[in-house]
């Protein structure tokens, strides 16, 4: 059993005082000293000890080379001088929690980082911490089994945002578990290459590029997070098999949701509201969409809500073969934008979607339209030649021209076509995720019960 280091400052006057417990380490302290080198406390420490720090200020640029528990008291400041990696994890089974890191450098060639992970470290486990500064937040290369939850990591917000560090970047790492952090201010909330099986949970995102990136990564999945003041929500790129669901977007700029590239994965149950671009850079291609589809196949897009967005979903560059389904488009001033020269199928199994503005008839009672709805008609693209004629979308006249177009089943040459278009919005998704927790070793007990809460909430 390792030993348990206690750091302690005791002060009365100038008094050295020596803390010795039983099986523990005697270590004598000068409490005139108002910081001291975290590295000669971890190098007095033997491997598996628990050390706790008091409340000081500890310098940084410390390297942790073998397995130990680092826990502040109630919360110790590490402070790495405006340099370097305040912490350098060199070791496998390191626990790090309840500091306050700042000050770390901002070289990101260099990897300055709040937390390094060197390569090759296992079973990390970062919890309850508040990183400030500039650089990545926490970093992590070829390794597997992290758990980083319940941290407050914050970045610069005067610096340019692709100028900043990544909150949470991890490079062909398996296994991580990301779960309960607040991070903003900061390039991309979390960043995920060339990985298998992460899961990011219950993660609040703010005042960045985009909440969560994957890159290169497989077998993914991400629900119950939030972002919101962000230029983009989630980023699925050359990706597979990614399991998006149950998540936030609100108030972003670019898009909501994005699939690059990217192909058999799940899209659903996702909430993707305001997506507005208050300082496009073109007349058009640049507003806001609460969903693009750009190059991606073989996906599942279905259960979403895509409202109060510039553009529900554009899709372009080969995005055709993909089923989206069941998903609701409320109060978008353009509910698709589709570049293009075939006819699309948006429903699957004479399930179609929700199209706010849409009437139609329902002889069967089963929900959904006997009439088609085309939502990317020619006026919908003679307005994005002119958006300065879009005032006229809901004129008397566009009315009575979509009108006749449906009454008479003119078939476009192309364009997105639903035929089964649903009548009403469909309920919430209610679907519980806690128990499948039970795949991640890695995951406390007090995560499943605040996920069993959100879903609770979702659900309501």
């Amino acid at each position: 059993m390792g030993k348990f280091v206690l750091i302690w400052w005791w002060i009365i006057g100038v008094f050295t005082a020596p803390i010795t417990l039983a099986d523990s380490m005697e270590i004598n302290v000068n409490p005139l000293v108002k910081s001291v080198l975290l590295q000669e406390i971890i190098d007095d420490a033997s491997a598996h000890d628990s050390i706790a720090l008091s409340n000081q200020t500890y310098l940084g640029n410390a390297i942790i080379n073998k397995p130990l528990t680092l826990i502040g008291h109630p919360r110790s400041i590490i402070d790495a001088q405006g340099q370097g990696s305040a912490i350098t994890i060199a070791s496998n089974d390191v626990n790090i929690k309840q500091l306050n890191i700042l000050n770390w450098g901002d070289d990101q060639y260099e990897l300055n980082a709040g937390i390094l992970i060197n390569d090759g470290m296992t079973n990390i486990v970062i919890t309850d911490n508040v990183l400030t500064g500039d650089g990545f937040g926490i970093r992590a290369d070829n390794t597997q089994h992290i758990e980083i939850s319940h941290n407050l990591i914050s970045g610069d917000a005067e610096r340019f945002v692709l100028d900043r560090g990544d909150g949470i970047y991890l490079k062909r790492v398996d296994h991580a578990v990301i779960n309960g952090n607040v991070i903003k201010d900061v390039r991309d909330g979390v960043y995920l290459e060339s990985g298998k099986h992460s899961l990011v949970t219950n993660n609040q995102f703010s005042k960045q590029q985009y909440g969560i990136h994957y890159m290169y990564t497989e077998d993914d999945e991400a629900f119950n997070n939030a972002a919101t003041k962000v230029d983009g929500g989630y980023a699925l790129m050359n990706s597979k098999r990614i399991n998006l669901h149950h998540n936030q977007v609100n108030g972003a700029a670019i898009f909501g949701v994005l699939l690059n590239m990217t192909n058999d994965s799940d899209v659903h149950a996702n909430h993707v509201n305001n997506i507005v671009n208050a300082n496009p850079k073109m007349p058009t291609g640049d507003e806001g969409k609460s969903m693009f589809i750009y190059g991606a196949r073989d996906n599942r897009v279905y259960n979403n809500e895509f409202a109060k967005s510039e553009i529900g979903i554009y899709m372009a560059m080969g995005g055709e073969g993909n089923q989206i389904y069941r998903n609701q488009f409320i109060n978008n001033q353009a509910h698709v934008k589709y570049v293009g020269d075939t006819i699309v199928e948006w429903s699957h199994k004479e399930q179609g979607n929700y199209w706010s503005g849409f009437i139609g008839w329902d002889r069967t009672g089963d929900g959904f339209s006997e009439q088609a709805y085309q939502p990317s008609d020619h006026l919908d693209r003679l307005y994005w030649l002119y958006p300065e004629a879009h005032f006229l979308l809901k004129s008397p006249v566009a009315s009575l021209l979509r009108w006749t177009q449906q009454q008479f089943q003119i078939m476009p040459e192309a364009g997105v076509m639903d035929s089964f278009p649903m009548m009403s919005p469909a309920a919430k998704s209610s679907i519980g995720y806690a128990a499948e927790l039970a795949d991640y070793p890695y995951v406390n007990s007090n995560i499943v019960s605040t996920i069993q809460s959100s879903e609770h909430s979702l659900n309501k």
